[in-house]
């Protein structure tokens, strides 16, 4: 493909278009046919300006990345970069092998690594396959598998530039804290910029149980159970920890254990 690659990008956050726009601005092979802040905008600009390659946010005000997408035609369907500072939508693309994802902040390297794969998918014309895959990512997300392969079966997360791929079945138990997840597994100490109530509807409830507001364990790595007081019980772990159940999620976690408290 000799000619320059069209590129648009669609996220809500001016600063994070700016950011975007600046790190392209050196690349004499990408050119930038347009800025949009919500997806109802960004149907119009990809339908106008025919763009080879998409930055756009997952997260947006009205209109998320993914039902803008499910508005447009397979066939105008570009290369997909997702920009998301949530790591579940990072992982569907991961899940897929075919789309690239930035989640935020990320670091200049991380950008350009991610730009560097993207303009070679354009150039090879890879985007029939891209479409597809695309295509089979959001019917995924609308029509989830009536089994337990519809559960998360990994978590990526991010820190320190690096990725990290956990097995969900490694988790020991999960505490939230404020806008972020403390995930424990074995020895390893995890931070999940997620929140809880988003991460449990992922999660097999056959495994994971909700025993407090601010925290899921996984059933199976319970050993004992002590009553507390006034009804309420406290978890004891196969590692010794100690988590407390609350009243009224003790009818969730008799199910899940296959008897009653």
């Amino acid at each position: 493909m000799t000619e320059p690659i069209r590129a648009l990008i669609v996220d809500d956050e001016p600063v994070a278009r700016a950011s975007i726009r600046a790190l392209v601005a050196d690349d004499p092979q990408i050119v930038v046919v347009g800025e949009c802040a919500d997806g109802r905008s960004a149907l119009h600009a990809i339908r106008d300006q025919v763009p080879h390659l998409l930055f756009l946010d997952v997260q947006m005000p009205e209109m998320d990345g993914f039902t803008m997408l499910r508005q447009l035609d397979g066939s105008a369907l570009p290369v997909i970069v997702f920009t998301t500072a949530y790591d579940r939508y990072a992982l569907r693309a991961f899940d897929v092998h075919a789309l690239d994802y930035l989640l935020k902040p990320f670091d200049d390297d991380r950008f350009r690594q991610s730009l560097e794969r993207a303009k070679e998918q354009v150039r090879r014309g890879r985007l029939g396959a891209i479409r597809q895959q695309l295509r089979d990512l959001l019917d995924e997300s609308d029509h989830p598998p009536a089994s337990r392969d519809r559960y998360l079966k990994r978590l990526v997360i991010k820190a320190g530039g690096r990725m990290t791929v956990l097995a969900v079945r490694d988790i020991d138990w999960i505490e939230a804290e404020g806008d972020y997840l403390r995930v424990y597994a074995g020895r390893g100490r995890h931070v999940l910029h997620e929140a809880l109530r988003s991460l449990e509807r992922q999660l097999d409830p056959a495994r994971f149980v909700r025993i407090h507001r601010s925290t899921i364990v996984n059933a199976e790595r319970i050993k004992e159970l002590q009553p507390y007081s006034r009804g309420e019980y406290v978890a004891i772990l196969q590692d010794g920890t100690r988590l407390k159940v609350s009243r009224n999620r003790r009818a969730t976690l008799e199910s899940a254990l296959g008897g009653r408290l």
